[in-house]
């Protein structure tokens, strides 16, 4: 029987079999999921409805059960429809629900076309679509070691 609050079974045995290194990727309900996926990704989606399952409680719950050694987001466009003058509002969020699991780790951002390569690449061992109705609220990370 479980103790740890993370119950999903799909999650788990991909976490169960990242090691060192391996990506993690958390989506808002806008990302591509399908299309940009690593090639040996387990997807799980978990966007019940829009806002269901939100990706900060995605977040917390990962971070609750992994070290974690980085946390990578997509930058924001400067111009266009999706452009944003500051920081995403979710991204204060998401470095609260890590250090709240003890990852003292800035969020580090990429540029879109960046991002998307990183979580297509072959390290990345889950990815997790959720809900989540903000812009900008894809995070990807990696796992670090148990010391």
């Amino acid at each position: 029987m479980l103790t740890g609050r993370l119950l999903h079974p799909a999650i788990l045995a991909a976490l169960a079999g990242a090691g060192h290194g391996s990506l993690v990727l958390v989506t808002d309900a806008n990302y591509p999921a399908t299309t940009t996926r690593g090639p040996n990704a387990e997807v799980v989606h978990l966007n019940l409805t829009p806002g269901v399952v939100d990706a900060v409680t995605v977040v917390a719950a990962l971070a609750a059960q992994v070290p974690i050694e980085e946390a990578l987001v997509m930058a924001p466009a400067t111009s266009g429809p999706y452009a944003l003058a500051e920081d995403p509002p979710i991204w204060s969020r998401f470095t609260a629900a890590l250090a709240d699991a003890g990852h003292d780790v800035p969020l580090r951002s990429l540029e879109r076309t960046a991002f998307y390569a990183a979580a297509a690449a072959p390290e990345v061992a889950l990815t997790v679509v959720t809900g989540e109705t903000e812009i900008y609220a894809n995070l990807l990370f990696r796992v670090g070691v148990v010391r």
